[in-house]
């Protein structure tokens, strides 16, 4: 399992299509890949629990990535969620 933190930089915070697209994102690797604000951790292949993150743009969020892409999994979110996407 691989893990890390970033500091979220989404001009659109939680909005929906931004969410849609960190989701498709999500849903080209294999892993399994979770996110986690606080206490609260979802899937980040599910549109609604991602949704319900209420991710915001400057929040820390631990992301985690476990299968046999975990590095390229972890890699791609991160960038996505950095704005480098």
């Amino acid at each position: 399992m691989k893990t890390g933190k970033i500091k979220v930089n989404l001009e659109n915070g939680s909005e929906a299509r931004p969410i849609a697209l960190l989701v498709q994102e999500a849903g080209k690797f294999d892993s399994r890949i979770y996110l986690e604000i606080g206490t609260k951790k979802v899937n980040a292949k599910s549109i609604m629990g991602m949704m319900s993150l209420g991710m915001a743009n400057g929040d820390e969020v631990e992301v985690s990535a476990e299968g046999e892409d975990e590095e390229a999994a972890l890699d791609g979110v991160c960038k996505f969620l950095v704005g480098e996407m």
